[in-house]
């Protein structure tokens, strides 16, 4: 196995994109929904990133690009339809070490980008290691079908379970059989047919009192 899987946390963190074309908009609208502060370098600019940027949600450079552009950066996405150009800042990015992606040129990365489903905090992913993205596309569409949004809600609920259990005299590793229980006993199906009812008796049952939607202060729907 080449790759080595990882969820990097980028809230907060500096981003560089370089290129302001659509690829370089899809990149960037990814980074801004994980928090990520992101300035883009290109001298021309898509209609979407001048919104977000007139709205303060990016910063715009509008120039070409320089290596001191990868100062206090932590991640860089390289986005322009220059190869050569692309794998000279991949270039720049190694010799500075940071983590850099060129898009669909992945020898080019020290990092590539999976194809994504994301379920509220669920976030599924499908990587070919740069093989074949359109299978990975496909890959994704097949599971947008198979998992809706009532995982995403699902998870919202086991979040607030687990806060609840963690703030009480409880050993961590305690818990695992009764989160098993929560999903082979059918919370999911509880969540995904709106059956409140159902999904306070089986938490009841597996938990205890105090536990309820009402009390976890959870809004089935």
């Amino acid at each position: 196995m080449r790759y080595y899987p990882v969820s990097l946390d980028v809230k907060g963190r500096a981003c560089l994109v370089v290129g302001g074309g659509a690829v370089g908009s899809r990149k960037v609208e990814t980074l801004v929904k994980c928090g990520a502060e992101v300035t883009v370098v290109s001298k021309a600019f898509t209609d979407e990133l001048l919104v977000m940027g007139e709205k303060g949600e990016i910063t715009l450079v509008s120039r070409a690009y320089s290596p001191s552009d990868l100062d206090g950066k932590f991640l860089v996405i390289v986005a322009t339809d220059d190869q050569a150009f692309n794998e000279g800042v991949s270039r720049d990015a190694e010799k500075a070490c940071k983590l850099c992606n060129v898009a669909d040129y992945p020898s080019a990365c020290n990092f590539i980008l999976p194809s994504i489903v994301q379920r509220g905090d669920m976030t599924l992913s499908i990587s070919t290691s740069g093989k074949s993205p359109a299978f990975a596309k496909w890959m994704r569409r097949q599971l947008q079908e198979q998992f809706g949004s009532e995982y995403g809600e699902f998870l919202k609920l086991m979040g607030l379970i687990r806060q609840k259990l963690l703030a009480e005299a409880h050993e961590p590793e305690a818990h695992k059989p009764l989160f098993e229980a929560l999903i082979a006993e059918g919370l999911l199906a509880c969540v995904a047919s709106g059956d409140e009812a159902g999904a306070d008796a089986l938490m009841t049952r597996v938990l205890g009192e105090g536990y309820t939607c009402g009390e976890l202060a959870f809004t089935m729907g």
